[in-house]
């Protein structure tokens, strides 16, 4: 996750463009319009490598759609905190949500100012949303933030949402560590929700996409399923498990579950008990 250089007053964000950032280079592969030349390169290095990656992104986008709306609709959770949420697009996590229970409450956070800017002009009449700009590495400055602390009672269980965020981050900055914190943050009856890009046996790919991700954005890892569920300690794995995100309580039935473009991201649902 690369920083942006930013000055937030009131209603003016200003952008440095000449640094890419994960939440656009995600925008890239979800076709959005809300991106930089330099974060088409990064997308562009990284789809030369795996070209299933922008079916990958699609992939990710589902599954939030999947847990959030299993969490809203089944399970009773009416907060929820998007950790890294990149740039909105279509199907927010607010939107389904609401759908679900119209007094549920989003709090957006990433590190890349534009999403704040773009977050303004979309939610300003959504008295239940907001968005936030911090750094993921610092969980304990997110939870403090005073739009976090309006808008999320810690007293009752939230799902926490660390949707293809924790891939951009190195070993080396604890994000098992983030983890833990958040998670030591909420009640029982709380919800993880993470997503990782898997490093396969079988697939040369994910290890030189882990080398485009560390040489174009900064930082970067692909992990081993094992790595992953480490991210679940302490908590109560929903079925189907850890497993290839569209296998995740899929709509239709997946077909295709053999390919890269459906395995190399893998995620799952932990609840705190």
């Amino acid at each position: 996750m690369s920083s942006d250089s930013a000055a937030v007053d009131s209603e003016i964000v200003v952008l440095d463009n000449g640094v890419p950032t994960a939440a656009r280079v995600y925008d890239v592969m979800l076709n959005g319009k809300d991106n930089y030349a330099i974060d088409r390169q990064v997308a562009e290095a990284s789809l030369s490598v795996m070209p299933e990656l922008k079916e990958i992104a699609l992939h990710n986008r589902a599954i939030l759609h999947r847990v959030v709306r299993h969490l809203a609709a089944e399970q009773g959770i009416t907060q929820f905190l998007d950790l890294g949420s990149g740039l909105p697009t279509v199907r927010n996590t607010h939107e389904v949500a609401q759908e679900a229970n119209p007094d549920a409450k989003v709090v957006y956070v990433d590190i890349d100012p534009i999403v704040l800017a773009h977050g303004r002009a979309l939610l300003q009449d959504n008295e239940n949303t907001r968005v936030v700009t911090a750094d993921l590495r610092k969980p304990e400055e997110v939870l403090s933030h005073p739009d976090v602390q309006e808008m999320i009672d810690f007293s009752k269980p939230v799902c926490v949402m660390l949707c293809g965020i924790l891939h951009h981050l190195a070993d080396d900055e604890d994000p098992k560590g983030i983890v833990q914190a958040l998670r030591e943050a909420v009640v029982p009856g709380s919800y993880f929700f993470i997503t990782n890009f898997t490093r396969l046996s079988d697939s040369p790919e994910s290890e030189e996409l882990e080398k485009v991700l560390l040489s174009q954005l900064g930082t970067g890892r692909v992990r081993t399923p094992a790595e992953l569920e480490e991210f679940f300690e302490d908590l109560e794995i929903l079925a189907p498990g850890i497993v290839p995100l569209p296998l995740w309580r899929p709509d239709e039935i997946v077909t295709d579950a053999t390919t890269i473009g459906v395995r190399f991201m893998t995620g799952g649902v932990g609840r705190k008990n």
